[in-house]
C-alpha cells in the first residue's frame, strides 16, 4: 500500500504534468477569480479548458485541444485554463460564466466578449476518441470564431 506521503508526491506530479500540458498547448493558466474575470471579459473569442487530473483530461481533452489549436485555420483569439479540484475559486468563477451548464471537468467553454457561446461537456469527451473531440472543437471554432 502506498503511504500518504508517496501518494501526495504522486498526485503533485500528476497535477504538475496536467498544468504543463495545458500551458505547452498555449493555454494561459488562471488561478484566481480576478484573473478569470479579466480573461473571460476580454473582447473577442476565448476558449476555456476546465482541466482536471482524470484520465479523460490527459488522454483525450488536453491532446485534442492542443491538436485542434495547432491544426485549425480558424481559432479563438484567447485560450485559458482553470484547474478543477486545484484552483477551486478560479474554477468556480469560470463556471459562473457557463450559465445553464452543470459543473463538468474536463470541459471546454467558448465565449465571446464574456458571453457563453457553446460548451463541450465531460460526457461529450469521456469515452470519445481524441479526434472526435478535435472535430467538435474545430466545428465550434468555425461557427463562432
Amino acid at each position: 500500500m502506498m503511504s500518504n506521503m508517496n501518494f501526495n508526491f504522486f498526485m503533485n506530479d500528476v497535477v504538475v504534468t496536467a498544468r504543463n500540458e495545458a500551458k505547452e498547448a498555449g493555454f494561459q493558466e488562471l488561478t484566481t477569480p480576478d484573473e478569470v474575470d479579466t480573461a473571460l471579459t476580454k473582447e473577442g473569442t476565448t476558449l476555456v479548458l476546465v482541466n482536471s487530473v482524470c484520465g479523460c483530461a490527459g488522454g483525450i481533452a488536453r491532446p485534442a485541444a492542443n491538436y485542434a489549436l495547432h491544426k485549425s485555420d480558424v481559432k479563438p483569439e484567447h485560450t485559458v485554463t482553470v484547474f478543477a479540484g486545484q484552483d477551486k475559486e478560479a474554477t468556480e468563477k469560470a463556471r459562473s460564466y457557463f450559465t445553464g451548464y452543470p459543473p463538468s471537468s474536463p470541459s471546454f467553454a467558448l465565449l465571446k466578449d464574456g458571453k457563453l457561446l457553446t460548451m463541450i461537456e465531460r460526457h461529450e469527451i469521456e469515452g470519445s476518441e481524441p479526434i472526435e473531440v478535435v472535430e467538435k472543437l474545430q466545428e465550434a471554432f468555425k461557427e463562432h470564431c
